[in-house]
């Protein structure tokens, strides 16, 4: 017998972030959040994504036992400024049984369907900066902070119950010897010198504070046009610069400045906090904050987060500038590794700009859609 029902306390809410802790109990290559951090991503007191986006998470119950999860989205600037009439679902796990998934996903049409929405899709969070998609391909490499993992179930189950791929995106990794530093230093040198630009580095997270508005302001110019792209707020601002800034070398990340002092581009790199994580098993402390102090000093891989240029610079070269600065650290930090987060198949620009690297696409997840 299986039955859904929707959270309505913070015990189920519990059972809800922890249930993927023992549907991948000991699975080499999943990658636990940390829980607390989870709660404070899915409790509307405390995430700034809900002051436009309203959410109902939901368990399955197989025979009393906790069996599924998901969560029902809708994004109201989407819908209603955007006019994408999308009905969102993420956090969604489940055990291999497709009548659990149908269950769930029934509770997802429903609440479309109730909302006069067109379609649904997922997995996707609150917006695109949010986790994304079903892996299809990769099950044998170890996630990241910023996935999901999923097992190939997952993607058959959607499937037979006539979802359609929406978005496929690849995850690429190459090694930091294929970097040529010194041509991109030699690059950067002609562009800085043609457009008047310079790059900015840092020693302090303070330091990258003071520019932090500015940099979410460039995001939001370099990213606007994406179909998934929902203005930040200044609580998102606020809520970002304490939830991630802080947690990031300091070294790790670079701008480039105009002649006026403002940023015209960035880049963001994360050490690689997967084996940190996974050691952690979800909790800062008593030992879990130590795994990921020494992961941030010491990881010898890097995933590349976000890099950002404005448009009106696009196209001419701006990107050597950055990837020299990183390529100095690199360098001097002894890494080894470099993964990118998942980017969309159809973006050949950003696949462009990784050419030379000979990256391998060691992963591909992919969003399904479904008609209401």
């Amino acid at each position: 017998m299986i039955e859904i029902k929707e959270i309505g306390s913070k015990k189920e809410m519990l059972q809800f972030v922890k249930f993927p802790f023992a549907l991948y109990k000991n699975n080499p290559y999943w990658v636990p959040p940390i829980i607390k951090d989870e709660l404070e991503t899915l409790d509307k007191s405390v995430n700034p994504a809900f002051e436009h986006a309203d959410a109902r998470f939901f368990l399955a119950y197989k025979n009393g036992k906790i069996a599924g999860r998901i969560a029902a989205i809708i994004n109201h600037y989407e819908t209603e400024q955007q006019g994408i009439k999308k009905m969102r679902f993420g956090w969604f796990d489940v055990v291999d049984d497709v009548k659990v998934t149908e269950a769930l996903l029934n509770k997802v049409k429903q609440i479309g369907k109730d909302n006069s929405l067109s379609y649904t899709e997922g997995p996707v969070g609150f917006s695109n900066l949010d986790k994304v998609g079903v892996l299809t391909e990769g099950f044998d490499h170890i996630g990241t902070m910023i996935t999901w993992y999923s097992q190939p179930y997952y993607k058959d189950h959607l499937e037979q119950l006539g979802f359609v791929k929406e978005k496929e995106y690849l995850e690429n990794k190459f090694p930091f010897k294929n970097v040529n530093v010194d041509r991109y230093i030699r690059a950067a040198n002609i562009v800085k010198k043609r457009f008047e630009l310079k790059e900015k580095n840092f020693q302090s997270t303070k330091e990258i504070m003071l520019y932090a508005d500015e940099m979410f302001d460039l995001f939001s110019k370099t990213y606007s046009k994406l179909a998934s792209f929902v203005p930040i707020s200044e609580n998102q601002k606020a809520y970002f610069k304490k939830k991630y800034i802080s947690f990031i070398n300091p070294e790790y990340i670079h701008f480039v400045m105009d002649k006026d002092d403002k940023i015209v581009a960035f880049g963001i790199v994360m050490p690689s906090f997967s084996k940190a994580l996974q050691k952690a098993k979800g909790k800062l402390f008593p030992f879990g904050i130590f795994y990921l102090l020494r992961a941030k000093k010491h990881a010898k891989d890097v995933t590349f987060y976000l890099i950002g240029v404005d448009p009106e610079y696009q196209s001419k070269g701006v990107t050597s500038i950055i990837m020299a600065e990183f390529g100095k650290v690199f360098q001097k930090k002894k890494i080894e590794n470099c993964i990118r987060t998942p980017e969309l198949e159809e973006n050949k620009a950003i696949h462009s700009m990784w050419k030379d690297f000979n990256p391998i696409t060691h992963k591909r997840r992919r969003t399904y859609r479904y008609n209401l």
